[in-house]
């Protein structure tokens, strides 16, 4: 029979231990130390940018600009599909560029469009097509991830 006596000496055994992150290597703390360092670097020059750049400007290959972003969103597109359907890890570094991608291109299409028509239009895309999409893909870079580790 078993006493209460017994439960205050029994050994615990977790259901589930937590596995100990392995130290990265100094490689890579270093890489990460100095990543760290630029991006707290551009906090001042984001104000410069803010207080300096004019309301307007013109640029001279502004339709090569979108036609290469979409190009690489349509690139990041099929390469994460056709990765994801062949069952291969690494549509995860795909759908996480191409979510960045789409972002940035939802961002930069609402930030330029001209009132009215032209903005409207602009979110539209961006709440019907590219936001969903990069919800997609960062959803299926962050399954795959959380998978593998």
């Amino acid at each position: 029979m078993v006493s209460a006596e017994d439960f205050d000496r029994a050994e615990v055994i977790p259901l589930h231990e937590e596995a100990e992150e392995p130290r990265p290597a100094r490689g890579l703390r270093r890489a990460g130390c100095l990543l760290v360092a630029f991006g707290l670097a551009l906090l001042p020059w984001l104000y410069v940018l803010a207080t300096s750049l004019p309301a307007t400007a013109t640029a001279a290959h502004w339709p090569l600009a979108w036609i290469g972003l979409d190009a690489l969103e349509a690139l990041g597109l099929i390469t994460t599909g056709l990765l994801a359907t062949r069952g291969d890890r690494r549509h995860a570094l795909a759908a996480a560029a191409t979510a960045t991608l789409l972002v940035v291109d939802a961002w930069l299409d609402t930030t330029t469009a001209a009132p009215g028509g032209d903005f409207a239009t602009a979110a539209a895309m961006a709440l019907v097509a590219e936001l969903p999409l990069a919800a997609l893909c960062g959803r299926l870079a962050l399954r795959a991830l959380s998978r593998h580790v």
